[in-house]
């Protein structure tokens, strides 16, 4: 690959959103759990729940504050890096990118001062709205940008005009036809994220003697939540892939390395796909796989990619994300079966499991990854699917000027993560309140070794 200024773009890009999607990725999920503590907490009136939602916050805040800079920082880019795309499709881009900030930012932002410093200053009822409006509106924030997104990838409802996009329908280009599967997606992939956030934390806590009011319901909350949404992940992941089976075949074709369009195609588990040779090379197949799984037909057809001659994406790196993203939620559905059967009851878990949850504390993060550089990959070359190619829309930048901005990226996200993690580790490690001092802490509530 060589590092001209379209490539180093391109990285700098990519290095932007993979930083900034970890953010929403638990903030979308974890919202909704706070809210679901604070509804417990007001119906039970257990102040164990209280104490769980006064914990957490402070996570979310801090989780929302780094989505809000890097986001900031990304939306900066389509204009320094890519005015091209704006300038084509800004018609489109701009309005949704608008009604993010209108309906789901302004809506956060206010609320969230509520969740924090409220407490002690509004009712229980004020406060636990708050929590509501604001969960909302992190879902209207992935509704605006998955729109956007979606529409990227499966452009509808617009007419180009003198090379730029108009929009003849907002409701076909909102409700484009990958937006509704992209949608789910990507809200069940946070829950899940958010959901072995907590256990794993809770985990990690109970292992280091830290584990005090509310950990033990905690980590199951996030156990059973994760092992009710991973299959329910794995169905809406299918529908998906039928939509993109449609809609985009050369990126099914990438993820399948399917090199010749064939009827009966295996599914390839492992290999190493060698574009130079046109093979996989290694390959450990299921006969009729590909086929089965993509058609739902043991003879189906499944184009290859050598039907999008010099117009499909890269073909090892969308391999091995789709791999790493099935793999991870493959992994995901067995801990959370196990954790479930262990924490069925009053049962406790043994140390096995619990460090096997601690180890999973940031596994949403590589599965979300994994799967939104099959999303980004796969669309390559074109920005709008079909219509508008990456390389048109690019800024003539120089590679030096490139290649610093980009070291400045790096850095600083490297220590803005190490930063953010240390940040929870520092929470998690801090003693629990004194049980003793905890209204409604009773010996159930006590971990039994």
């Amino acid at each position: 690959m060589e590092f001209d200024p379209f490539v180093l773009a391109r990285i700098q890009f990519a290095a932007n959103i993979s930083f900034h999607i970890l953010f929403p990725a638990i903030s979308i999920g974890l919202a909704w759990l706070l809210f679901y503590f604070r509804v417990r907490f007001t119906l039970s009136g257990d102040q164990l729940w209280d104490y769980t939602y006064n914990f957490w916050v402070k996570i979310f805040a801090l989780t929302f504050a780094l989505g809000v800079v890097s986001g900031i920082t990304m939306s900066f880019q389509f204009g320094t890096n890519w005015p091209g795309f704006m300038e084509k499709a800004g018609n489109i881009a701009g309005p949704l990118l608008g009604y993010e900030v209108l309906t789901a930012f302004f809506l956060e932002a206010s609320f969230l001062g509520i969740m924090l410093f409220g407490k002690n200053r509004v009712s229980n009822r004020l406060h636990l709205i708050a929590t509501f409006l604001v969960a909302f509106g992190t879902m209207l924030s992935a509704f605006w940008i998955l729109s956007l997104n979606s529409w990227m990838q499966t452009p509808a409802g617009h007419v180009i005009v003198n090379g730029e996009f108009m929009v003849e329908s907002w409701w076909e280009v909102i409700f484009n036809p990958s937006f509704p599967y992209r949608l789910a997606h990507m809200v069940i992939a946070s829950l899940l994220t958010s959901a072995f956030l907590v256990a794993g934390v809770s985990a990690w806590r109970a292992l280091k003697g830290m584990d005090g009011p509310g950990t033990w319901k905690v980590m199951k909350t996030g156990v059973v939540l994760a092992a009710v949404l991973t299959p329910l992940q794995i169905f809406v992941g299918d529908l998906h892939g039928l939509n993109t089976l449609e809609h985009q075949p050369a990126k099914v074709a990438a993820m399948e390395a399917a090199w010749e369009t064939e009827k009966g195609a295996p599914l390839v588990l492992f290999g190493w796909p060698d574009e130079d040779r046109r093979e996989t090379r290694w390959a450990l197949e299921i006969p009729k796989g590909a086929s089965l799984i993509l058609t739902h037909e043991l003879d189906g057809e499944i184009r290859g990619l050598n039907e999008f001659e010099g117009e499909h994406p890269p073909v090892a790196m969308v391999f091995w994300a789709f791999r790493i993203m099935v793999g991870m939620g493959v992994l995901m559905l067995i801990v959370s079966w196990w954790g479930g059967w262990s924490l069925r009851g009053e049962h406790k878990p043994g140390k096995p499991l619990l460090h096997v949850l601690s180890w999973m504390t940031f596994s949403g993060w590589v599965a979300v990854l994994a799967g939104w550089y099959v999303t980004e990959i796969g669309r390559q070359p074109w920005i709008v699917y079909g219509l508008l190619k990456v390389k048109d829309v690019v800024a003539d930048h120089s590679s030096a000027t490139l290649t610093g901005t980009l070291a400045g990226y790096l850095l600083l996200y490297v220590f803005l993560l190490a930063s953010y993690i240390g940040a929870i580790r520092y929470l998690a490690t801090k003693p629990a309140r004194s049980q003793a001092l905890t209204p409604g802490y009773t010996t159930k509530h006590a971990p039994t070794e």
